[in-house]
């Protein structure tokens, strides 16, 4: 009897659920691909009106001017710079819709909150946990300033001139303005994401279903981009600088708003840039990973 059953033990210890707990895995980190794809993409496609809309939030100069300013630097220049947000942008995406993905899991399985409340929360988290890479966009910054053309050769070389000249702390230059975007913003997109897509008319092939999540991307990144243009400005104003004090978020916001003549519209420079601007790039990222989604 013993000798029977002590086989029958063995062969269910033998047979364990692997195959589902390795595909569950790999459905759970399929969110992180698709988000890094979906930026790759945007990333390359938009590029060149960043740079110009870069310019204007720097310097309030009118899009004529920051477009004439490129052509100055020349073709050459045109993508001097793409590395740091190629890396930043990829690995933010993969977090933004990866963590998302598993802090509302993680939230769900052990709260019994609303889940429109575990969902903003899981948003936020995902948003916050993305600062850790404000060193490639504190690099992006310098390489698109025509003033540090001269200082700084190429993307190493500003990351290995900040730390040693400066020390690691010279890389978060910034952070506050990124951390007041990224959790708001981030809440915002996952929230009225579904209600836009059920909105839209009903998608009844591949092609209109691409072209719904672009759209629903698109309009959510306009909407987004405009409302948190004005901390996007301050960001582009404290990362400009290298060295010295680190001035508070407030001291700068004023700085810009005394230097714009106190005009809310001049502070507002560029964000129609910005506004066709986030529409093609969140369009894009959406569409991208939606439709990776799907496929894997």
């Amino acid at each position: 009897m013993d000798s029977e059953a002590q086989p029958k033990q063995r062969n269910e210890l033998v047979l364990p659920a692997s195959p589902t707990h390795h595909l569950a895995g790999m459905a759970q980190g399929k969110h992180y691909l698709c988000g890094a794809c979906g930026a790759f993409n945007n990333i390359i496609v938009t590029f060149p009106i960043q740079k110009a809309l870069f310019r204007q939030q720097l310097y309030g100069v009118r899009t004529r001017d920051a477009i004439r300013q490129l052509h100055r630097d020349g073709l050459r220049n045109l993508y001097r710079g793409i590395l740091p947000p190629l890396m930043q942008k990829t690995s933010t995406m993969a977090l933004m819709f990866g963590l998302y993905e598993d802090f509302s899991c993680l939230l769900q399985r052990h709260t019994s909150s609303p889940e429109l409340l575990t969902r903003s929360v899981a948003a936020v988290l995902a948003g916050t946990t993305e600062a850790v890479f404000t060193p490639f966009e504190r690099v992006q910054t310098l390489l698109q300033d025509h003033k540090h053309h001269d200082r700084f050769n190429n993307t190493f070389h500003a990351f290995r001139s900040l730390l040693r000249d400066h020390g690691f702390r010279e890389y978060y230059r910034g952070l506050v303005p990124i951390l007041l975007r990224n959790g708001p913003s981030n809440a915002l997109f996952f929230g009225l994401r579904g209600p836009i897509s059920q909105r839209l008319p009903e998608a009844n092939s591949h092609t209109t279903n691409l072209i719904n999540d672009f759209i629903c991307g698109g309009l959510l990144g306009a909407m987004l981009g405009i409302l948190f243009y004005p901390l996007n400005v301050v960001k582009a104003r404290m990362q400009s600088q290298v060295g010295g004090d680190f001035q508070s978020f407030r001291a700068v916001l004023l700085t810009i708003w005394h230097e714009r003549e106190g005009k809310v519209t001049h502070l507002f420079r560029g964000v129609h840039l910005n506004y066709h601007r986030s529409i093609l790039s969140w369009g894009i990222i959406n569409a991208t990973y939606e439709f990776l989604l799907k496929v894997l």
